[in-house]
C-alpha cells in the first residue's frame, strides 16, 4: 500500500513538474523602454503612466470616496469604547469595512459597471466618455452624505461659482464629503462612547468608596462592558446603525 501511494506521488511530482515547465514557456508581455518616435507612441507612454497613477492612488480613492472612511471610525470607536486593546484586530476591523463598504456601495457599483464599465469595453463609449459616466453615481453618492456648510466651504476657497451642484467639481466635492463623513462618524462614536463610560464612572465610584482606589477601575469594568455588549448584541446593533445612516 505504501509503494503503491509512492508510486501515485512521484507520477503527480512529474505531471506537475512538466505543467511548470510548459507554462514557464507560454508567451507573455513584452514591455520594453523606449524612446518615442511618433504622437500615438508619446499618447500610449502617457495612458500607461495614467493607469499606473490611478492603480497607485486605488487606496485613497476607496477611503475618500465611499462609505469606508465612516465604517471604519465607527468600529474603532467601539473598539476603543470597550476598552480592549486590540481586540478585535486592525485586520478585523479593515475587513470588515471593507466588506461593508462593498455592501452599502453595492448600488453604485452596479449603475457604474451598467452605464461606463460594459459599454466602454464593448465600444460604445470612449475613454472620456466612460470617465464621465463613471462620476456620475459617484457624484450623486458624495452629495447624497455631504453637508452643504461643508460644500459651500471649499467652493469658497476655490473660487467655485457655481448655480447648481451639477457644476461644482468632483475635486471640491471629494475633500466636503470627507469631512462631513468625519463628522457623522464622530456623532455616532460618541453615541456609542456613552454606555461605557457610564459603567467606568459607577464602578470608579463603587471602588472609592470601598477604599479600594489602588485597583485599577479597568480592570474591574472590562468585564461588565464585555457583558453588555454581548446582552445587547453590539456588534449587530453597530453594524445596523452604519447600513441605516446610508
Amino acid at each position: 500500500m505504501k509503494k503503491s501511494f509512492a508510486l501515485v506521488l512521484c507520477l503527480l511530482l512529474v505531471a506537475f513538474a512538466h505543467v511548470g515547465v510548459g507554462l514557464a514557456w507560454e508567451p507573455g508581455v513584452d514591455l520594453k523602454l523606449t524612446s518615442p518616435e511618433t504622437p500615438q507612441d508619446v499618447i500610449g507612454m502617457l495612458n500607461i503612466f495614467l493607469v499606473l497613477t490611478v492603480l497607485s492612488l486605488a487606496p485613497a480613492i476607496l477611503v475618500l470616496m465611499t462609505s469606508f472612511t465612516r465604517s471604519v471610525i465607527v468600529l474603532s470607536f467601539t473598539r476603543n469604547a470597550l476598552a480592549t486593546q486590540q481586540v478585535p484586530p486592525n485586520q478585523v476591523i479593515v475587513g470588515l469595512s471593507l466588506f461593508l463598504t462593498l455592501f452599502i456601495m453595492a448600488p453604485v457599483f452596479t449603475e457604474i459597471n451598467e452605464q461606463a464599465l460594459q459599454p466602454y469595453l464593448s465600444g460604445e463609449l470612449t475613454q472620456e466618455e466612460a470617465l464621465r459616466q463613471v462620476q456620475i453615481p459617484l457624484r450623486e453618492f458624495m452629495l447624497t452624505h455631504t453637508r452643504a456648510r461643508d460644500l459651500e466651504l471649499f467652493a469658497d476657497v476655490s473660487g467655485v461659482a457655481a448655480e447648481s451642484v451639477d457644476e461644482i467639481p468632483t475635486l471640491t466635492i471629494i475633500p466636503a464629503f470627507v469631512i462631513s463623513e468625519l463628522k457623522t462618524a464622530f456623532q455616532m462614536g460618541f453615541l456609542i462612547f456613552v454606555p461605557f463610560l457610564v459603567i467606568d464612572m459607577v464602578i470608579a465610584s463603587t471602588l472609592m468608596s470601598m477604599g479600594m482606589m489602588m485597583l485599577p477601575p479597568v480592570m474591574i469594568s472590562l468585564p461588565f462592558k464585555i457583558l453588555l455588549f454581548v446582552l445587547v448584541d453590539g456588534w449587530h446593533l453597530v453594524v445596523k446603525s452604519l447600513l441605516q445612516s446610508f
